[in-house]
């Protein structure tokens, strides 16, 4: 497998933050006002204006929102890591569970989502083994329990794609043709075909990712974008190349002691084709641990699960052609 080389990052312009209510925005999404919305470590859902203003909370699932996408019938998708992915009526704040388990068994932690236009929802379960408080074992384990999970409007469940390093991040491709799902402790983006002479099949979208992928989101622009919380670390490349045992001995040291934190803003933009259009690298220092990102008629909002804000800045200029998909294999 052949190593791609990335851009460097081009430094995003101007960062806006604007205040929340509470703490740590996951994910981010934007309403057909132009409001921004994000779910809140307390079990929040936000509304506020573009700007910042005007910030309330519009519900509350009772537990921990990551990922937030549009159901077709205008109700707010929330993966919920405590109860699972959640249909929320923002209307009258009537929580409706639509999975939490798959089965007969629980999901540990529901991640993120995309939503196809007959209301198909295709969605991560990040680990069969670990809650969200302890996804740092997890990854540093390595042992691969996450998987993309399609929700039919039947409400049967289907099992698209296991065996993942931490399944995080999920999106559909525009047309329908595919869908992504991101792989943080993997450092990579896979692909499942749902369309075409290729349907079923699964290849890989991106590999060898300059930082850890997280929430994965459909731009306004069409393109696909990456969130990712941190560079990628040389030393849990070494760890992972141990055997079982002592990986779970680090893990298992490393919730006892300090871990040093590496502050980035890191977000990267995908054509259709694997091509990288953009890198950007915002400002570390004001902001970091971004988790989700949301392109938005030329700007990006950003959440965090560090912060007590939403990060908004400009869409720099894309980046010359990178190609960085990999040939294809099942």
């Amino acid at each position: 497998m052949s190593i791609h080389k990335y851009p460097y990052p081009v430094p995003a312009g101007d960062m806006q933050l604007l205040r929340l209510p509470g703490l740590n925005p996951e994910d981010v999404i934007l309403d057909e006002q132009g409001r921004v919305l994000c779910g809140l470590e307390d079990g929040s859902i936000v509304r506020m204006n573009a700007d910042g203003s005007d910030a309330v909370v519009v519900a509350n699932t009772g537990g921990r929102p990551l990922g937030l996408e549009w159901l077709p019938d205008g109700r707010l998708l929330v993966c919920d890591c405590l109860l699972g992915l959640l249909a929320v009526d923002l209307s009258n704040q009537a929580v409706e569970v639509l999975v939490d388990s798959v089965n007969g068994k629980k999901l540990m932690i529901c991640n993120n989502a995309s939503v196809a236009k007959d209301g198909t929802i295709y969605f991560s379960d990040s680990s069969k083994r670990y809650l969200l408080t302890k996804i740092q074992s997890d990854i540093i384990e390595h042992i691969a329990t996450g998987r993309l999970l399609r929700r039919n409007v039947d409400g049967s469940v289907d099992v698209l794609l296991e065996n993942l390093q931490f399944a995080n991040g999920v999106v559909l491709a525009p047309d329908e043709s595919f869908v992504l799902v991101a792989q943080t402790g993997g450092g990579k983006i896979n692909r499942v075909w749902l369309k075409g002479a290729k349907a079923g099949q699964h290849d890989m979208f991106a590999d060898n990712l300059p930082g850890l992928p997280d929430n994965l989101s459909l731009g306004s622009d069409g393109l696909i974008w990456l969130a990712m919380p941190s560079a990628t670390d040389f030393r849990l490349k070494i760890i992972h190349r141990l055997p079982t045992i002592v990986r779970r001995l680090i893990a298992r040291l490393s919730e006892m002691l300090p871990v040093a934190e590496m502050r980035n803003v890191l977000l990267m933009a995908f054509n259709t084709d694997g091509e990288c259009v953009h890198f950007v690298e915002g400002d570390p220092l004001r902001f970091h641990l971004v988790t989700g990102v949301r392109e938005h008629n030329g700007k990006l909002y950003v959440g965090s699960v560090e912060e007590s804000a939403v990060a908004v800045m400009p869409v720099p200029l894309a980046l010359p052609r990178w190609k960085t998909t990999l040939a294809a294999h099942c």
